[in-house]
């Protein structure tokens, strides 16, 4: 199975971000969605510099993107920047479009469930329509736990949304770290989302990498096998930070700005140190190939 990385828990120059996931064996990468902060020619020399395929991105939705959000002004900005995102992936040579509906870290309605629905409705839509250009793309809705969102936690509620959204072009996407927390069998929701299996996210049950939780990868991997899952293995790990005397202790050496610190610690992490960052992402990659992938 091909493993690809995402992009968006490390702030760092994409160079060296490429020049990691090449260094551990990557096959690819599923690159964050922001299409304003690359300059995507130079990003696509050097994905064919370094043999590496990019598959795709995950819309980053910060305060502002919100395709539920009250403000209807705010709802068609998420769109028109959802779209960017399709433009990005596919001048990269990508065919995924992992998309995150709400805000990350809002749990708070601001309407009833029907009038939140609708909106989510029209919104998606209204990409899917737009990457219908695109006659590869696909987009797949992504489940995030409770915690997270209060919109799309399970995998029936996705596959609903995707059935009412009505486009062939839509699908969902799964995340083993969500179905662990949601799901009532995560290994059932993969099988029950077969056909309409877009992309699959890994992290383990902490959110660590592979191999260093209590999720069981070598039956991750073959009820991927048995659901006739063929697209990528997009690893998505965060390390929660230690703020006790246990902690591994190290300078950060990233730069971030204030909103991608938050958007990480949103997430449960924060920065750590590039050579702790490479010896994960090297662990995360050696696991899942040693479980079959």
């Amino acid at each position: 199975m091909e493993i690809a990385m995402h992009t968006w828990m490390r702030p760092e120059p994409i160079d060296v971000t490429l020049e990691r996931l090449a260094a551990c064996g990557y096959d690819g990468v599923e690159i964050m969605g922001e299409p304003r902060r690359f300059h995507i020619p130079s990003v696509k020399a050097k994905l064919e510099q370094l043999n590496l395929k990019c598959y795709g991105s995950v819309t980053v939705t910060l305060a502002g993107r919100d395709i539920i959000h009250a403000d209807s002004y705010l709802r068609e900005m998420t769109v028109a920047y959802m779209n960017e995102v399709c433009d990005m992936v596919d001048t990269l040579g990508g065919t995924i479009i992992t998309l995150v509906p709400s805000e990350v870290g809002k749990v708070v309605p601001m309407a009833d469930p029907e009038t939140e629905w609708n909106w989510a409705v029209e919104s998606i839509r209204a990409v899917a329509d737009y990457a219908s250009r695109y006659p590869k793309m696909r987009i797949g809705i992504e489940p995030l736990n409770r915690f997270e969102t209060n919109f799309i936690n399970r995998h029936d509620q996705a596959l609903r949304l995707m059935e009412d959204v009505g486009r062939s072009n839509v699908g969902v996407v799964l995340d083993a770290f969500h179905l662990h927390i949601e799901e009532k069998d995560m290994f059932q929701a993969i099988l029950n989302s077969r056909a309409h299996l877009v992309d699959f996210h890994v992290a383990d049950n902490n959110r660590r990498p592979c191999g260093d939780g209590s999720i069981d990868w070598p039956r991750v991997i073959s009820t991927l096998k048995q659901a006739g899952y063929a697209g990528p293995i997009a690893v998505e790990f965060v390390v929660p930070p230690d703020r006790s005397p246990l902690a591994e202790r190290e300078e950060e050496d990233t730069i971030a700005s204030e909103t991608e610190r938050k958007f990480i610690r949103d997430h449960g992490s924060d920065l750590i140190s590039d050579a702790r960052y490479t010896r994960y992402t090297q662990a995360c990659i050696n696991h899942l190939r040693a479980s079959g992938a």
